[in-house]
């Protein structure tokens, strides 16, 4: 071997440990680190037509075509995607977008890549016409529940009056008090300016609800997630929830802002990238001289190449379950998003 090769293999190698050390502790200890994933899994659906939902477009004899296969296949799918993340420990805390009851929830937890983790299940059933939900699976031997709430959003300004609902979790990690809050505002259908006061207005729900806990507790651990369609530069985040980067001066701290401002996101569409699912954190989570914060002050995306789709100009972009009516048999088309806390 010459010492040119030689050369090569040493600086792949360290390129490969420094990605792999950014992302997470060299010497993982299980009690003192936790990952927080958010995941938009793209229409998590049974394939039972529910009366009370128009969900028939998944179900086997429609023209998706959606039956048991290609749903054990989808459970499997995400539940492979979550078992990733982390080779070192299945995720402590997951915000999901997209689901549609628990009982999937129950077959994704019961799935040999997750069963181990014993993840409790919260989703409350909420006004979308198609049934999808916010949920949250966390690990009850790390995160203490103390009890959960649906915070509706209501369009005054629209015929269809109601949006997917805000859930918010509280509960106790290590010794402190954890406020946890997963989203799915209203999406771009329609053109984006068109649609964009509905998620100013999930905006200010949320914001009410995040400046209520803080004037409690001004040290409040908030931790933010979801799918927003809008990304960190847009008014009903950056300007009404008042979320930035993490050295500006701004109530709350975007972990997605500087991946964004590198062009970095986590949906594709006609060619660009759209960070549309964002974590966001009150400064506690960054500040804090003890006690739980931030292992590092940044979010990362996680797309490995088997969740991803290369198209012909290079870019990769998550691969989909569905195009219209169209099977991909992809992931979903979002990549999850993700960061770690420790107790310092």
């Amino acid at each position: 071997m010459n010492k040119k090769t030689l050369l090569t293999i040493v600086i792949a190698v360290s390129t490969i440990m420094l990605f792999t050390l950014s992302a997470q502790p060299v010497k993982w200890k299980s009690k003192k680190y936790m990952t927080i994933v958010s995941y938009n899994v793209e229409n998590l659906f049974d394939t039972i037509d529910d009366p009370h939902k128009n969900d028939n477009e998944f179900t086997p004899f429609s023209k998706k075509r959606y039956n048991t296969e290609r749903y054990n296949k989808k459970i499997s799918d995400i539940a492979t995607v979550l078992s990733s993340i982390n080779k070192k420990d299945l995720p402590e805390i997951i915000g999901m977008a997209e689901v549609e009851n628990k009982a999937v929830l129950n077959d994704l937890v019961k799935t040999p890549q997750l069963q181990k983790a014993h993840y409790k299940i919260i989703l409350e059933e909420g006004p979308d016409p198609r049934g999808i939900d916010c949920a949250l699976l966390y690990r009850p031997d790390v995160f203490k529940y103390l009890s959960h709430k649906a915070l509706p959003v209501v369009f005054p300004f629209a015929n269809n009056r109601r949006t997917r609902d805000i859930l918010y979790v509280k509960g106790i990690v290590k010794k402190d008090t954890l406020h946890v809050f997963v989203n799915h505002w209203s999406s771009r259908r329609g053109g984006m300016q068109k649609s964009e006061p509905k998620r100013m207005q999930s905006a200010k729900v949320l914001k009410h609800n995040v400046d209520s806990i803080l004037a409690i507790n001004p040290d409040a651990l908030i931790f933010i997630m979801g799918d927003f369609n809008d990304e960190p530069v847009n008014k009903s985040i950056y300007n009404v929830l008042d979320a930035g980067g993490i050295n500006e001066h701004k109530e709350l701290a975007n972990l997605m802002y500087s991946l964004d401002k590198q062009g970095k996101g986590t949906y594709y569409y006609r060619g660009k990238y759209n960070m549309l699912d964002n974590l966001i954190v009150s400064p506690a989570l960054i500040n804090n001289k003890k006690g739980v914060r931030l292992y590092e002050d940044k979010g990362w995306i996680f797309h490995p190449d088997f969740i991803c789709y290369t198209h012909k100009n290079g870019d990769k972009s998550p691969a989909k379950t569905y195009g219209g009516k169209n099977y991909y048999g992809g992931y979903s088309d979002h990549f999850p998003v993700y960061t770690i806390l420790f107790q310092k």
